[in-house]
């Protein structure tokens, strides 16, 4: 068996990858992916707490699946925006995108 530590160690990583994306990457695009592997970590996360602590609720998978829920709206929400961005000011660059100025 899987010592939990290392599930744990899985997501610390994912999670600092995907911060790593956030704070890096002037791609749009490429923070939204940031955000979603940083969501997967917190998935792992769940998951593995879920099964520590007995798995007698069906608590860590209904989170899971709410935050895969919320994931999803936030992709859709996400793209639609960037490509309003892109049509209106052919650019992706996060600190070129100034649409509230003018």
């Amino acid at each position: 068996m899987i010592p939990t530590s290392w599930y744990l160690f899985v997501a610390a990583a994912l999670f600092c990858l995907g911060l790593y994306g956030v704070l890096a990457r002037k791609n749009a695009i490429a923070i939204l992916m940031g955000v979603e592997l940083m969501l997967n970590a917190v998935n792992i996360n769940l998951i593995v707490f879920w099964r520590y602590w007995g798995a007698k609720e069906v608590a860590g998978p209904a989170f899971v699946i709410i935050v895969l829920a919320a994931a999803a709206a936030e992709v859709a929400v996400g793209l639609a925006l960037i490509i309003s961005a892109y049509r209106r000011r052919h650019t992706i660059a996060a600190d070129e995108i100034d649409a509230l100025k003018g």
